[in-house]
């Protein structure tokens, strides 16, 4: 047995790493494609579409009579949780009384890359789902809120799953920059009235949502990647930039509802704790290994708009 193979093994760590893991996943990410806990790494889901739409069963049972069966059908799609690691190595000279704290220190760093990692791919995933959306100019005739309305009604719509869906709005940087200082939108907000109590009045993301029809979810992303190859002066773009998802979603999602996007995840196992010794006889490796699938559960239910101030 390794030094860090008991530590490891213990329940305490092993419920660290389940939570560092769970406390890392990128606020964009768990937008757009919250975790679903699966039992098992591969099964099935429901997966919808302008041609495969969500319809509510008949409920109604006559007496006698069977209940109609929520299974699963020649439609539906597999999930599949596809292995993912990244080692932390430990090197003998580490004191033993302190290779638990390093193990922990493993696991925060292991689940803050693997949050970001992880943020990249569900955005990517989501931008090929809504396809080249649609350009619109927010010039000075312009009224933003009515366009934003009119895509949640188109995704509320598609939907069809009443009051249990919400709807979400995610900004790109410039394109909250856009929104937020269009003056059909600082109009919306009043210097020195009762709630701001005479603060000047921003239209913060949360203040925002109030705006629009069935009052979404409002956020933005900031995230930033550079564009340039390795060698070149670096070219930081943002990740959606003037871009906006409208889309379905529910912060609990299921392996049935109609939500845009979902992340399945193993239950229990969101980061799990191992470790080996590296061929040199010298480090000792803490790996962490998970496993998850991105998928687009329901392909009708997102509108991107691109918008420019002209």
């Amino acid at each position: 047995m390794s030094r860090l193979s008991d530590i490891a093994a213990k329940p305490t760590l092993r419920e660290y790493a389940q939570g560092a893991a769970q406390n890392a996943i990128q606020p964009v990410a768990d937008f757009l494609a919250p975790a679903v806990d699966v039992p098992v790494s591969v099964g099935y889901y429901k997966r919808y579409s302008e041609r495969n739409r969500f319809a509510l069963p008949n409920t109604r049972r006559m007496v006698g009579g069977r209940a109609v069966e929520l299974g699963w059908d020649a439609e539906d799609q597999t999930y599949n949780c596809e292995p993912h690691a990244l080692d932390f190595p430990v090197d003998e000279i580490e004191e033993n009384d302190a290779l638990e704290s390093a193990l922990q220190e493993g696991a925060e760093m292991v689940a803050e890359v693997a949050g970001l990692v992880h943020e990249k791919a569900v955005i990517d995933a989501a931008l090929a789902a809504a396809g080249a959306g649609t350009d619109t100019a927010w010039d000075s005739s312009a009224n933003p809120i009515d366009d934003l309305d009119s895509a949640i009604i188109d995704v509320v719509k598609a939907a069809k799953y009443g009051s249990l869906m919400g709807v979400g709005l995610l900004f790109g940087a410039n394109a909250w920059r856009l929104f937020k200082n269009h003056a059909s939108v600082t109009n919306k907000f009043v210097v020195g009235n009762a709630r701001t109590r005479g603060k000047v009045a921003v239209p913060t993301m949360e203040a925002v949502g109030e705006l629009f029809l069935a009052q979404p979810e409002v956020r933005a992303s900031f995230m930033v990647y550079d564009t340039a190859k390795e060698g070149l002066a670096e070219s930081i773009q943002f990740v959606l930039d003037n871009t906006i998802l409208v889309f379905a979603q529910r912060p609990n999602p299921t392996r049935r509802d109609p939500s845009f996007m979902k992340t399945f995840r193993l239950a229990g196992k969101w980061m799990v704790p191992g470790s080996y010794t590296r061929d040199d006889g010298r480090v000792e490796v803490a790996k962490f290994d998970w496993s998850e699938d991105i998928v687009v559960a329901n392909s009708s239910a997102v509108r991107r708009l691109n918008v420019s101030a002209s």
